[in-house]
């Protein structure tokens, strides 16, 4: 699905992360969310490599990347751990700066990649997410009954991994289902491959590791750095008809930790590079060409 595209393994200092790389150009580094992998930006990734040198990565813990153990603390899986096996990534590459895009999961790595290597990051995006601090500090029964696997999957060890690892594809397809709008947007070989991941019990485990450290120590280190603005430019997306655009402004949320955001909704729910790949592409494209 990525053609022309090259698959690669590249370890770093905890993990080995696996990845595609196709284009050439500026680097533009594209970062998946939960419960997928980089697969969910092939709709995207092969227009974006018409201008820029693009690398869609499996996050640790996630596709076909490495699952190291989560840690006492969780804080193998925490968004500066996941941050830094992508500033070791592009740096493998050639790459001691680079553009970044990233949905969900991966949006919280941006995020934390803004925060941690100012220098590394030219330009940021981050789609249809405000800050893990800020949604866990307003969180009210709405926030709860949408994003209720926030609180599911960071349940002590194993009772949502016994859960889930009893019927992955099930619970896949729930919850692909609550968080999108556009049924099309999963081609049933995608949905078999994101299948293929997800029946890992290791993967399994990873990622609710993922979200233990997203309530504990993630919550930490935004604290630290909480009235640091982020000082490169960033572009926020978010689905129309999804959660996120509904309950926050979401610019406005984004001002509060950034100098320079700008963005819009595009059509349908939770997952743009797949259920708007058109209007994905245009936003991305157009903000990052600006550099």
């Amino acid at each position: 699905m990525f053609h022309d595209f090259q698959s690669m393994r590249i370890p770093t200092r905890d993990a080995e992360i696996h990845l595609v790389r196709g284009g050439s150009g500026p680097p533009l580094l594209l970062l998946h969310g939960y419960p997928q992998t980089h697969l969910m930006w092939r709709k995207v990734a092969p227009r974006l490599a018409a201008d820029f040198t693009v690398i869609a990565a499996d996050l640790r813990g996630y596709g076909d990347s490495s699952k190291p153990p989560g840690g006492a603390d969780h804080a193998a899986y925490s968004k500066r751990a996941m941050a830094q096996d992508m500033v070791e990534v592009m740096d493998v590459l050639g790459f001691s700066r680079f553009m970044v895009a990233g949905h969900d999961r991966g949006a919280r790595v941006v995020h934390r990649l803004c925060r941690d290597h100012p220098d590394a990051v030219i330009r940021a995006a981050v789609l249809d997410i405000t800050p893990t601090h800020f949604m866990y500090t307003t969180a009210d029964r709405a926030f709860a009954e949408a994003y209720y696997h926030w609180f599911f999957l960071i349940q002590p060890y194993d009772l949502p991994e016994r859960l889930i690892g009893a019927d992955p594809e099930y619970y896949l397809r729930k919850k692909l289902a609550h968080w999108g709008r556009t049924p099309s947007a999963f081609e049933p070989d995608v949905f078999a491959e994101y299948v293929r991941c997800f029946n890992d019990p290791a993967t399994i485990h990873a990622t609710c590791e993922d979200y233990r450290a997203a309530a504990s120590i993630d919550l930490r280190h935004d604290e630290a750095d909480l009235h640091v603005p982020i000082a490169c430019p960033l572009l926020a997306l978010w689905g129309a008809e999804g959660f996120i655009g509904r309950r926050y402004d979401v610019l406005a949320v984004w001002r509060q930790h950034a100098v320079d955001v700008r963005g819009h909704a595009v059509p349908g729910g939770h997952y743009l590079p797949e259920e708007a790949p058109e209007e994905t592409y245009a936003a991305l494209r157009t903000f990052f060409a600006e550099t």
